[in-house]
């Protein structure tokens, strides 16, 4: 009976892995919109490229604050 807990191990690994990638991308692509909508939307242009640039460096670190956070996890 250990086969099937030591594959539960392996798959729940497998899935908090996969996440990274996907966490970061997303992060940095919200920030990256955020900003570009801000940037068209809110202030029609006036301050184009600036928040866009800022919320896509705060996307940024938001990403590798979570990917911290996951390296820093007892269970892995």
């Amino acid at each position: 009976m250990e086969k099937p807990k030591k594959r539960n191990e392996y798959m729940r690994l497998l899935a908090d892995f996969s996440t990274i990638g996907i966490t970061l991308a997303a992060c940095v692509f919200i920030g990256f919109g955020f900003g570009y909508y801000l940037d068209t939307k809110v202030f029609a242009g006036k301050t184009k490229p600036w928040l866009m640039l800022i919320f896509l460096l705060l996307g940024v670190a938001a990403g590798f604050k979570n990917l911290y956070q996951l390296s820093r996890r007892k269970d892995l």
